[in-house]
């Protein structure tokens, strides 16, 4: 079993020890009766297997791959002791992402129990992304509700003296050469192809350096559920899909966000999961990107819907371009990443979307049972406001086909904007109607 991280993984993991930062998967499911909590300690148990039965165990090598060893996880579930009020579920989640957690040290991630005066609960699992993607954590959910405990053949931590860990390491960097000049060949096309977004990029950060606070937070959010088959319907009607409906609801918010072109248009980053059975990396993810007209989205999706199509086309039988430098990564020192980082703002003002499709019935059953409500966020805390300036803001969208609903998720930062909760789920409500779109907004 070959127990080195992936390119991908690896520069996850080394943005994260860079920055002290990374961002984090929060899985929500709301009950409206008790949970089972005997039934959800059997499923805090059997996560501790397969993709989140993992931490990293870092190189001695300062150029050297880092590797997976087994972990189960945290000890026992935290469950909160005093009740809260249903409409308060999603502050306990923002206070629950807050919850340090740990890729290397452990744990990698934690459940959390919350009561409600209402007889009910709200279960939360957080995962770091360095560790599983959504859908790896989907993949370690279903298994985890139905029994199946996978082994990896991940080491137990610790089991290579420094020695052997400097010998394989060595081995391995030598093997990975090959990789290192066709990345280094990648980078120097990515260069050429990206020069002006490049260019305009460092000279935007440049400018924003040293403005606003340094107040860490966790970004406005609200989360909308929509019933499935009056979504499906208002798709048809606009002459797209759920996905493209989507992508449509995005550009629409987007708009009213304030994260419009001087061309009248949106752009829409799209993530696509190249996770195929027996993946084991933590992101199997690529990208593909579509601009869209706000205005037209409200009337018809077809264009949309097309022009997404292509994308993925396009995608599918050429690489992402801009993963190719990735095998450069272990050879990246962190003050670099945090130099650029520093330097560099984001181009277009990309609204990301993620549609992480129809998900497993079981998925909806971490205690047995079925909950009423289910949602997927990607959070991350400790980001600072000074920095989500200098970024040009954030629009992050997620949704999920589950339980006879489109769960929704929302994020979002507008420089010099109205940050709260409550302006974004107007905004949210907003976007709806002009979707004509009927859905609750939390």
């Amino acid at each position: 079993m070959d127990n080195t991280l992936a390119y991908i993984d690896q520069g996850s993991f080394l943005a994260l020890r860079a920055l002290g930062r990374g961002p984090l998967i929060q899985f929500t499911w709301i009950y409206d009766r008790p949970i089972d909590l005997q039934g959800l300690r059997r499923f805090h148990a059997n996560l501790g297997f397969g993709l989140l039965g993992r931490r990293i165990e870092r190189s001695p090598l300062p150029f050297g791959r880092d590797r997976w060893v087994a972990a189960p996880g945290p000890a026992a579930i935290e469950i909160a002791a005093e009740d809260r009020r249903r409409e308060d579920v999603w502050l306990w989640a923002d206070e629950r992402v807050r919850v340090p957690i740990d890729p290397q040290a452990g744990p990698s991630w934690h459940l959390g129990v919350q009561p409600l005066t209402n007889g009910g609960a709200a279960v939360t699992l957080v995962v770091s992304h360095s560790v599983g993607d959504a859908m790896a954590i989907h993949m370690a959910i279903s298994d985890a509700v139905t029994g199946v405990r996978r082994d990896l053949g991940y080491p137990p931590p610790g089991s290579r003296t420094r020695a052997r860990s400097v010998r394989e390491d060595a081995r391995q960097t030598v093997r990975d050469v090959p990789d290192m000049a066709r990345a280094v060949a990648s980078a120097a096309r990515v260069a050429r192809a990206e020069r002006e977004n490049l260019a305009t990029s460092a000279k935007s950060g440049s400018k924003q350096r040293g403005r606003g606070t340094a107040e860490q937070i966790v970004v406005p959010n609200a989360t909308v559920f929509i019933d499935l088959e009056h979504w499906d319907e208002r798709a048809k009607s606009l002459n797209g899909t759920s996905n493209a409906l989507f992508a449509g609801f995005g550009a629409r918010l987007g708009s009213l966000l304030g994260r419009v072109g001087d061309d009248g248009f949106v752009r829409l980053s799209l993530p696509v999961s190249e996770r195929a059975p027996g993946d084991t990396r933590a992101n199997a993810l690529t990208e593909a990107t579509v601009v869209a007209d706000p205005a037209k989205v409200v009337a018809d999706l077809a264009e949309l819907r097309r022009d997404i199509k292509r994308a993925l086309t396009a995608l599918a039988e050429s690489p992402n371009e801009l993963l190719g430098p990735l095998a450069l990564v272990p050879l990246t020192p962190a003050p670099l990443v945090r130099r650029l980082e520093g330097m560099v703002q984001q181009v277009g003002s990309p609204i990301g979307c993620s549609n992480l499709g129809e998900f497993a019935p079981e998925v909806n059953r971490p205690d047995g049972t079925d909950a009423d409500y289910f949602a997927a966020r990607l959070l991350e805390p400790k980001v600072t406001t000074k920095v989500l300036d200098r970024m040009g803001g954030s629009l992050f969208l997620g949704c999920t086909r589950i339980h006879g609903r489109m769960s929704v998720s929302v994020t979002s930062w507008v420089p010099g904007g109205t940050n709260t909760r409550a302006a974004l789920r107007d905004a949210v409500g907003q976007a709806l109607a002009d979707m004509a779109l009927t859905g609750t907004v939390e």
